[in-house]
C-alpha cells in the first residue's frame, strides 16, 4: 500500500489488530498500516490525529470455485482485436500455479509497454510473458507451515480463478476423466498480474487493500477479486474502499456475490462501483454434469451427488450405519473425527448422517462413505475417498437397519447430458441489496457449478489430509468460478473499447444479458455475444458515486474513508 508509516506507540496488549487508514495529500491512491493497538490506543489515532482517517480492526475475508464460455454464446472462434494482448487482467487470490499449461507464454509477445508490475519471483516461481506480473501479501508476517511465501498458488483457488478468466486454451483438460473438454479464459490472449492475497487461515483486510493499491499503481484493466465477507455490513470495507479507489482509476473491479444462499439478502458485494456476481448453471440441454453417482445395495439402486474420480465399480462392500458404529461414549452418527470405531468401519461404506469432507471414516479404515443431505442438491463436491450424498437418505437408512447382512457398491460420477433448464445454484448469495435496496445487487449472473479449470500441483483435489491426487485440473464450484467469467468478459470489451469507464463495462454486461432469468438474481446470464454492441451504455464515474454516498447521509468523515475527500 505505499510507504507504509511506522508503528508509533509501543507494543501494548493485544485487543485485535488494527488497521490504519491514512490519506496522504501528495499520493494519488491510499496508503495504511497495520499495527497492534489496544482500543484506547486506537481511539486516540482515530480521534487525535488529523491525517488518520479511519482507524478500524484488520478483519479477514474467505474465498467465495468447459462449456461455460460457449453458454455465454462466445465461442472458441469469436472475434477478436490485436488490443486484447494489450489487457491485463489483475487477479486478488491465492497466487498462480505459473507451470499450468493455461498459462503458457509460448504464443505471447512482451508485455505491454504500459505494464508497471513487478515479480517478486523465488525458487519456487517465476513470471513469464503471460504472467507479467506477481507480487504476494502477509502484513502481519505469521506464515502458517503450509503456506508459501511467494506468489505461488498451493491452495488452487487462485490458479483455477485465473484460468477461467485469462488462461490460455488447454485441450484435452479433463479431472482424473472426468469433463473431458478444451479449457480456455474469456481473453486467452491477455496477460495476467497476480496478487496473492489469501492464505490457508483467509484472507485480511490490509492485504486486500494493498493489493488493490499495486493493481492501481501496475495499470491494470480489470481487477478479478473472489473474495468476501458472509454478508454486506456497509460501504467502508476493505473491498469497498478498494474498489472505489479503482474505479477513479478507470479500473473495474468483479467481485463474487457470496456463497450465503439462498438466504434473502445475503449478497456480500453492494457497492455500486463494483460489479457483484452470482452464480449459475450452464445449459444442461447441451452441457455434462459430473456429479450423479449411483449406489447400489441388495435389493434397489439409488442416484446421489458427489464428484467422484476412484475406481471401485467392481467392488461390493459391507455396509454399516456410523451411529452403531460409534467409540463407546460417543455419538458417531454425523461421522465426526475420532468417534468412529476402527474396529467395526474398516474395510466398509459407512451411512453418516450428514456432510463431511471424510477424514473420520477414512482415519477409520472406511473404504466409503454415503452422506444423508438435506440441502445443496445442485451442487457436488470431492471427498477424499469414493462417496455420495442423497438428499434424502430415508430408504438407505431403512436398508442399513433392516437388513441382515446390508452391502452397498459406489460408481464413478456418472458424465451425464441433462435437460434442466438454466437457473442460479443454491448456494449463491441472493439480493436484495441490503444497505441500498433500490440498487440491484447482485448485477449479473456467470456460470458457477461444476466449473473445470488450471489447479495447482502444490495441493491435491480436496486439499485435505489423507488425499493423495495431484491434478493440473479441478471441477468446483462456487461464485468465486462465476465472477472470473464476468472479469474475462469484461476484460473482452475492454479490449474493444479501451477508453470505455468501468460503469460502460458493467452496463454492457447488464442491459445485454439473457432475458430469460429471473430479475432477483441481477440483470441475468451474461450474454458476451452482444455485450461488445449494446447500443446503449449508462455511464457513471467518482462525482456520481459521491452524490450517491451523500444521498445515503454520508457526513464529511464517513465520506472521507471511502472517497478520501
Amino acid at each position: 500500500m505505499g510507504e507504509r508509516p511506522k508503528n508509533e506507540f509501543p507494543a501494548a496488549t493485544l485487543h485485535g489488530s488494527i488497521l490504519l487508514e491514512v490519506w496522504r495529500k501528495c499520493c494519488c491512491r491510499f496508503n495504511g498500516s497495520v499495527a497492534n493497538l489496544t482500543e484506547e490506543e486506537a481511539r486516540k489515532l482515530a480521534t487525535e490525529r488529523e491525517e488518520v482517517v479511519p482507524v478500524f480492526p484488520n478483519g479477514k475475508k474467505q474465498l467465495h470455485t468447459t462449456r461455460s464460455w460457449d453458454f455465454m454464446h462466445f465461442s472458441e472462434n469469436a472475434r477478436r482485436l490485436i488490443f486484447e494482448g494489450n489487457v491485463i487482467v489483475g487477479m486478488l487470490d491465492t497466487g498462480i500455479w505459473p507451470d499450468s499449461k493455461s498459462f503458457s507464454d509460448e504464443s505471447f509477445g512482451p508485455p505491454p509497454q504500459k505494464r508497471n508490475g513487478t515479480c517478486q519471483e523465488s525458487s519456487n516461481f517465476t513470471c513469464n510473458n503471460k504472467i507479467i506480473g506477481a507480487r504476494y501479501y502477509r502484513a502481519d508476517g505469521q506464515f502458517i507451515p503450509h503456506d508459501v511465501a511467494s506468489p505461488l498458488d498451493t491452495e488452487g483457488h487462485g490458479s483455477h480463478t485465473a484460468s477461467s478468466a485469462a488462461g490460455d486454451i488447454v485441450q484435452g483438460a479433463r479431472l482424473l476423466g472426468l469433463g473431458l473438454g478444451d479449457t480456455r479464459g474469456g481473453v486467452p490472449g491477455a496477460h495476467l498480474a497476480v496478487y496473492k492475497i489469501c492464505w490457508s487461515d483467509g484472507c485480511y483486510d490490509s492485504d486486500i487493500l494493498a493489493a488493490f493499491d499495486d493493481a492501481i499503481a501496475d495499470d491494470v484493466d480489470i481487477i478479478s477479486l473472489l473474495v468476501g465477507g458472509f454478508f454486506a455490513i456497509n460501504l467502508e470495507d476493505s473491498i469497498a474502499i478498494g474498489s472505489f479507489h479503482a474505479m477513479k482509476n478507470d479500473i473495474m473491479t468483479s467481485n463474487s456475490a457470496g456463497n450465503s444462499g439462498p438466504l434473502y439478502a445475503s449478497t456480500s458485494s453492494v457497492a455500486p462501483w463494483a460489479l457483484s456476481v452470482a452464480a449459475g448453471t450452464l445449459d444442461r440441454k447441451s452441457a455434462i454434469k459430473y456429479n450423479r453417482v449411483m449406489v447400489r445395495f441388495i435389493s434397489f439402486c439409488m442416484w446421489g451427488i458427489s464428484i467422484k474420480t476412484f475406481d471401485t465399480e467392481n467392488n461390493t462392500y459391507p455396509f454399516i450405519y456410523a451411529g452403531d458404529a460409534g467409540l463407546i461414549g460417543t455419538d458417531a452418527s454425523y461421522c465426526d473425527d475420532g468417534t468412529l470405531d476402527k474396529n467395526k468401519v474398516e474395510g466398509k461404506i459407512v451411512l453418516c448422517d450428514a456432510i463431511s469432507i471424510g477424514t473420520g471414516p477414512a482415519v477409520a479404515g472406511a473404504l466409503g462413505m454415503v452422506m444423508q443431505n438435506l440441502g445443496f442438491d445442485d451442487v457436488a463436491f470431492s471427498f477424499i475417498l469414493p462417496a455420495s450424498y442423497m438428499s434424502n437418505g430415508s430408504a438407505v437408512f431403512s436398508y442399513v437397519k433392516s437388513t441382515e447382512n446390508p452391502t452397498a457398491k459406489i460408481f464413478k460420477s456418472d458424465p451425464e447430458v441433462d435437460v434442466i433448464s438454466v437457473f442460479v445454484v443454491s448456494f449463491s448469495s441472493r439480493g436484495p441489496n441490503i444497505i441500498t435496496p433500490d440498487i440491484l445487487k447482485p448485477d449479473t449472473t456467470g456460470p458457477g457449478l461444476d466449473m473445470l479449470a488450471a489447479w495447482s500441483e502444490a495441493t491435491t483435489v480436496t486439499g485435505f489430509p489423507g488425499d493423495t491426487r495431484v491434478v493440473p485440473c479441478n471441477i468446483i464450484s462456487g461464485t468465486s468460478m462465476s465472477c472470473p467469467h464476468a472479469s474475462g468478459a469484461a476484460a473482452y470489451i475492454k479490449s474493444f473499447y479501451p477508453t470505455w469507464s468501468p460503469a460502460a463495462i458493467k452496463s454492457a454486461l447488464m442491459t445485454t444479458d439473457q432475458s430469460d432469468d429471473e430479475f432477483s438474481y441481477g440483470a441475468g446470464h451474461i450474454n458476451l455475444a452482444n455485450a461488445t454492441n449494446p447500443g446503449l451504455v449508462y455511464d457513471a464515474g467518482e462525482i456520481d458515486c459521491i452524490k450517491f454516498l451523500c444521498g445515503q447521509g454520508y457526513n464529511d468523515t464517513k465520506l472521507k474513508v471511502v472517497a478520501r475527500k
